[in-house]
Parts: structure tokens; C-alpha cells; sequence
């Protein structure tokens, strides 16, 4: 690594420094979750792994389902080391049996199922590509509508016969801001996203009779990335401008939104989508 990498290196990890230290998160987190158990997929990394701390600090036992298995372990490991309940899961939620196999040791482990949060998406962990919508690969494309759509109606499916049973449930799922507002770039992920608000809208009429509630939260563009170069910075960065609250988007942002949808307060609210975005777009 020559010098000006290096610099732009340790640059780009100063900035990142600076913004974890605008400590905007420091507040009392209630205990909504006691005796809940909750499945986060794709709860290794980002914005998953934000769900699962938040979940797991709100009294739930949490079951992390994530291709990645060594992350998803790091991330049990460490909140045993904290006291809480955590499984890991090594799974793939484009795979129908990877996800009956998930509810499946859900239910062995802790003996029952309350929350599922529709978050393994291809996007940053599994990155794709930014090329104009006539030069993405047809099976790029398919990829991504099978992982960000395909994945939340396997997932859903597997663990709503035990939501059934338990006459209760709360599905969340993780949808975007470009659904809304559309992006010249990324056109199979912001397609997918706005799957997930129909989605979200259908399987909520199918299964409020059943005291299941499914609603979706909307992020805005999120510096999500663990180690994030300075061409990443810049992006996040660059949509402070358009924000009614300017500043950059983190994962900890997103998780009050997640825990609403997945406690009791929001028993009576079933259907909707809500854009976590500091106000860049309003709705």
C-alpha cells in the first residue's frame, strides 16, 4: 500500500471515528421483548446486526440467520458474553429448506417464535453491481429479486405456522428509501425494495386474522459498511444536504423503528411502511 492510500485509509477512518462520537443514541431502551423470541436474517452484519443488539437489549432471545456464518457466531458469542440468549444459524434465505430449517431450531432452542426481521438483502455484505438497468446481467438480476423478495416469502413462510399456533406474531421487514423516490442505478435493488412495500401490504391483509402484524421499515441511505473506504464516506455524505436532520444514516437509526414494529405498541398498526431517513424524503 503506497502513501496516499494509507492516507486516504486512516482519513476515512477518522471520519468514520468522528461520527460514532456524535453519541446521539445514549438513552434508556425499554424492555418491551421479555420472553419473546426473535429471528433476524442476515443478522451478521450492518443493519441485521444493529436489530439483533437492539432486540436482544429490549429482553428477546434472539436467533441470528446469516450466510455468514463465522459473523453470525462472532455476534452470539458476544452477546452470551453479555447475558443474553443468541443461536446462530448458518443460512441462506433464497433456500426454501435452509429456512424451514431455521424455524425449525428456533423453535428447538427456545420454543417459539414472535419476531421475524426480513433483513438479509443483497446489497453491501453480498454487493451488486451499479451499472445502468440495460447492462446488469439477467442473472444478477435474478439474484437479487431471489435473495431481497423471494428470501422474505420463504422466511415468512417458514415461521408463520408457529405464529399461528401462538394466535401472535410481528413480521418486519427491511425495505428502502429509493423505493420511493427511484434510483437511475442499483434498478434491480430498488425494484426489489419496492416488492417489499407490496409484500409487506398483502401479507399483512392474509394474516391479521391470525393476530400476526407484518409492517416494513424504509432506511435512507445507511453507512452500514464496517470498514468503509472514502468513496463510500462521500456517498453516505453526500445526501446530508437534502436532510431535514443533516447528517449521516447508521444502523442504530434504524433499530427504535424495528423494536416499535416488533413490541406491543405497535399491536393495532399492521400494513405500512415507515421511512427512517432524517427527512430526506417525506411522505
Amino acid at each position: 500500500m503506497n502513501d496516499t492510500m494509507l492516507k486516504r485509509e486512516n482519513d476515512s477512518r477518522e471520519r468514520k471515528n468522528e461520527m460514532e462520537k456524535q453519541d446521539v443514541f445514549n438513552y434508556e431502551i425499554p424492555r418491551r421483548l421479555v420472553g419473546r423470541v426473535a429471528i433476524v436474517t442476515g443478522g451478521g452484519h450492518g443493519i441485521g446486526k444493529a436489530c439483533v443488539l437492539r432486540l436482544a437489549k429490549e429482553g428477546a432471545r434472539v436467533v441470528i440467520a446469516e450466510l455468514d456464518a463465522t459473523a453470525a457466531s462472532k455476534v452470539v458469542t458476544n452477546l452470551m458474553e453479555e447475558g443474553y440468549d443468541a443461536l446462530a444459524v448458518p443460512a441462506d434465505v433464497a433456500d426454501e429448506a435452509n429456512m424451514q430449517r431455521m424455524a425449525k431450531q428456533a423453535i428447538e432452542a427456545f420454543g417459539r417464535i414472535d419476531i421475524l426481521v426480513n433483513n438479509a438483502a443483497m446489497v453491501i455484505t453480498v454487493p451488486i453491481s451499479r451499472l445502468p438497468f440495460d447492462e446488469i446481467d439477467p442473472d444478477e438480476w435474478d439474484r437479487v429479486m431471489r435473495v431481497n423478495l423471494k428470501g422474505m416469502w420463504l422466511a415468512s413462510r417458514a415461521v408463520v405456522p408457529q405464529m399461528r399456533k401462538q394466535r401472535y406474531g410481528k413480521i418486519v421487514n427491511i425495505g428502502s428509501g429509493t423505493a420511493f423516490i427511484g434510483r437511475a442505478e442499483r434498478i434491480h435493488y430498488v425494484t426489489s425494495k419496492a416488492g417489499v412495500i407490496g409484500f409487506t401490504r398483502s401479507l399483512a391483509r392474509a394474516l391479521g386474522k391470525d393476530g400476526i402484524t407484518v409492517n416494513c421499515v424504509a432506511p435512507g441511505g445507511t453507512l452500514s459498511e464496517e470498514n468503509p473506504d472514502e468513496d463510500t464516506i462521500k456517498r453516505r455524505e453526500s445526501v446530508i444536504a437534502m436532510r431535514a436532520i443533516a447528517r449521516v444514516e447508521r444502523p442504530e437509526d434504524i433499530v427504535g423503528a424495528v423494536a416499535f414494529f416488533a413490541s406491543p405498541d405497535s399491536d393495532f398498526i399492521t400494513g405500512q411502511s415507515l421511512l427512517v431517513n432524517g427527512g430526506d424524503f417525506m411522505q
